[in-house]
């Protein structure tokens, strides 16, 4: 096995070493998230690093990268309060990638990537119309990490719309029925299949599958 060392890591290709560290986290989901700029233009960004908070009350965060290389997002979040996050499926990853360009402030990337933003409930956040999986969230917290001038940004979940048939009587949400798709590294997507569940774990038991 190969045995790579941080001075070494520190002198590979900027690109190179972004690639590697990035998958080195293994698979991540992968969202868009929709927020308005206060000039009324929706605005849409792919994201990779959004992660459940907590279930009570529903927290997701997600990691906003510097202010220089990613300032729309953050902006417009922290203008009106409101954003959404929206599953990526198959049908549309080709449009869900392309948002990863910087297009100047004043462009509108569901325009440019050829994706529909939907208003729902009066929320001042636009979602993406065609993801089956997806949530709207008003900002609680933004959290700056000094190490690499990147930011936690912390939302309360206010509202989700999803297809009613992948919703289990536990909750279980059954995401591969929608074809949501997962991410590894800054430029590779995965589709996804279900191998287990298993009960709850407990001390001097065994584990369990469970059956649907």
């Amino acid at each position: 096995m190969q045995i790579i060392s941080f001075s070494i890591i520190q002198t590979w290709e900027r690109f190179y070493r972004a690639n590697f560290i990035n998958c080195l986290t293994g698979f991540k989901s992968v969202n868009l998230v929709g927020t308005l700029h206060k000039n009324g233009q929706p605005n849409l960004g792919i994201f990779s690093s959004v992660v459940h908070i907590g279930s009570d009350p529903a927290l997701i965060g997600y990691i906003n990268r510097p202010v220089k290389a990613a300032p729309h997002t953050l902006a417009n979040i922290q203008s009106t309060g409101v954003y959404t996050i929206n599953h990526i499926h198959s049908s549309f990853l080709e449009q869900a990638h392309q948002t990863s360009a910087k297009y100047p402030d004043g462009v509108s990337e569901f325009d440019e990537v050829g994706l529909t933003p939907e208003f729902l409930e009066n929320l001042p956040a636009p979602f993406v119309k065609e993801s089956k999986v997806k949530y709207a969230l008003t900002l609680e917290e933004i959290i700056p990490i000094k190490l690499n001038d990147t930011f936690l940004v912390i939302g309360k979940v206010q509202q989700v719309c999803l297809e009613e048939h992948i919703v289990l009587p536990d909750g279980f949400l059954e995401l591969d029925k929608v074809s949501s798709i997962c991410s590894n590294g800054i430029d590779g997507y995965y589709s996804t299949r279900l191998i287990n569940r298993y009960h709850y774990a407990k001390p001097g038991e065994r584990t369990t599958r469970m059956t649907k």
